[in-house]
């Protein structure tokens, strides 16, 4: 069991961890309204613009279902990683703050797994899982704020 739940952990980080897969027209939607965000210019969103624009990016590949930059809120509806279909994620991400910090972001990811006779059944997420994803943003948005600062010199 340790092992099928690790098996499965690595696999969820690495699919979560790739933006390769297409989104729907709505998640392209609001990447696009988003994508066009002045980075040097973060205050003109409620949140960090380069914690919201990495969180995007690093999130590509998973349908959005809503995303509000005054609020710092995005919601992903659920990704069902076509090699594991008995397996679902959806993730709520929080950004915080307006300044380009760790503790301004807070990661939560919620999995189901299906059954014939109960259906779709929530489980438990690995920390491990979740600290990956805020790396991934994180890092993300140190390039984007180093690009920033590369292309103004």
């Amino acid at each position: 069991m340790s092992r099928v739940i690790r098996v499965s952990t690595i696999a969820v980080a690495a699919a979560l961890l790739l933006a390769a897969c297409g989104a729907n027209r709505q998640a392209e939607e609001v990447r696009a309204r988003y994508q066009a965000v002045d980075l040097s210019q973060a205050s003109q969103i409620g949140v960090n613009g380069f914690l919201w624009r990495a969180t995007l990016d690093t999130l590509a590949f998973m349908p959005l279902k809503s995303a509000d930059s005054n609020g710092g809120v995005i919601i992903t509806d659920w990704y069902v990683n076509p090699d594991v279909s008995t397996e679902r994620f959806s993730m709520t991400v929080f950004i915080k703050d307006r300044t380009l910090r760790a503790d301004a972001l807070q990661v939560a990811i919620h999995r189901q797994t299906f059954t014939r006779d109960r259906g779709w059944i929530d489980a438990p997420v690995q920390q491990a899982t979740v600290l990956k994803i805020e790396d991934a943003i994180l890092a993300r948005a140190r390039d984007l704020r180093l690009g920033t600062l590369v292309s103004s010199e």
